[in-house]
């Protein structure tokens, strides 16, 4: 039989837990309220701004992953984005075709421009014409041909509407998320609606065929593209290839072979389309951009001097006119009147 417990032992046993728990819950809520209150006394009033602001709709996704029109786990969504971004950031493009170069071709071609991109940029900060290494950013790359012409497209022609303002947004009614007006990136509905009818209409879709290369400049030099298009697509007399003393790299087997294969097609400028004599063109700018604006102001000062003139020939002709009328009266003798009209004879 298991041992008898008197009730007196077990209400002492009983009674101290009850007393400590009670005495914890009532140290517990005096804290919240002291924490309560000391929340309410810190916490800063909201601003008129922060009053007066509509609320914004509650997004529906992550920002991080916005719906969009393409599927973005697919590798051909994010190179559309890769090249929509590229075509964006970039100022001077150059169009290569290729015809089926070797790996050790490529890797020779562009051994030899990072080359050419290091000695010119050791020689403009030498000079101190420029403020930064820009041989870094000239970048020699495949693509993929029918992915880069919706992304040109895109880059080209969808100019993305302005935000609406979140109390217009609130009374609209979305049918799907894709159909969202605020998504505006480059895989979004919005952007594949609006670059849809503007198929084969861009100036460089005639070139978009075949095998392309890229080579990308973060900046408009005419130095630097000189110097890649000496690498690339040399052509006497402008645009010489380096000899063999100067670089007898260049004249490697794989580089010559993969020259071969290599054919420049054209180049955008700033937005602008050039064929293969515009953008040479652009390369043989004499002292490049500094020399580009000191054409201009000469140009511009030659034309001020002509409007001057032709403002001033009127005035000193008409000047030369009288004062060769007067000399002529004055050498035969004859008075002028007051009203400048010489003595009728009799």
């Amino acid at each position: 039989m298991p041992p008898r417990i008197r009730l007196r032992i077990a209400r002492q046993e009983c009674l101290p837990p009850l007393r400590s728990e009670s005495l914890r819950s009532s140290q517990c809520s005096y804290a919240t309220a002291a924490a309560a209150a000391a929340a309410a006394a810190t916490t800063p009033a909201p601003s008129i701004s922060q009053m007066t602001s509509p609320i914004y709709p509650t997004s529906r996704h992550s920002s991080a992953q916005p719906p969009s029109h393409r599927p973005p786990e697919f590798r051909r969504s994010q190179l559309l984005r890769s090249y929509v971004s590229l075509l964006q950031s970039t100022p001077l493009i150059l169009i290569f075709q290729h015809n089926n170069l070797k790996a050790v071709e490529w890797t020779a071609i562009r051994r030899e421009l990072a080359l050419a991109m290091r000695k010119l940029d050791q020689s403009m900060m030498a000079d101190g014409r420029e403020s930064g290494a820009v041989g870094t950013g000239v970048k020699l790359q495949i693509i993929q041909t029918k992915i880069f012409e919706p992304a040109l497209r895109i880059a080209e022609f969808y100019k993305p509407p302005p935000r609406s303002s979140p109390r217009a947004l609130r009374n609209m009614t979305i049918p799907s998320e894709k159909e969202d007006p605020t998504l505006t990136h480059a895989l979004s509905e919005s952007a594949y609606n609006a670059v849809l009818k503007k198929k084969g209409r861009h100036p460089l879709t005639p070139l978009l065929t075949g095998s392309l290369a890229l080579l990308t400049l973060p900046t408009v030099s005419p130095q630097y593209l000189k110097a890649a298009l000496q690498i690339l697509a040399p052509e006497k007399p402008g645009f010489p290839a380096p000899t063999r003393k100067a670089n007898p790299g260049y004249w490697d087997p794989a580089v010559q072979d993969g020259l071969k294969k290599l054919m420049l097609l054209g180049a955008r400028v700033e937005g602008k389309v050039f064929d293969m004599d515009g953008t040479r063109w652009v390369g043989g700018i004499d002292g490049g951009m500094e020399g580009l604006r000191a054409q201009l102001v000469y140009m511009l000062q030659g034309f001020g001097a002509g409007i001057t003139g032709a403002l001033e020939s009127a005035s000193r002709s008409l000047y030369f006119t009288m004062e060769s009328r007067r000399h002529m009266l004055e050498g035969e003798g004859k008075p002028i009147d007051a009203g400048g009209d010489a003595p009728k004879r009799e």
